[in-house]
């Protein structure tokens, strides 16, 4: 499964929200997640990729997410 794929799945399945709602160009903020929301997916995916996430900063779209992710697991 692509980085997308898995960082779509944990983000819809913590923020209850439709796979079509969540794509590469959607900011957390148009999904309503406000900080508490985004340490739950940011700790999901550490787990799920086994890497480290110092700071949310800058990670403010999906693909800002699944980038961060692909450059600390190739």
């Amino acid at each position: 499964m692509a980085v997308f794929e898995k960082v779509q799945s944990i983000i819809v399945e913590e923020l209850g929200k439709d796979p079509e709602e969540v794509q590469l160009t959607t900011s957390f903020e148009d999904l309503d997640a406000d900080s508490l929301d985004l340490f739950q997916v940011i700790s999901e995916i550490e787990d799920e990729f086994d890497i480290q996430i110092e700071s949310e900063e800058g990670l403010t779209t999906v693909a800002d997410l699944v980038s961060y992710v692909e450059s600390q697991t190739n």
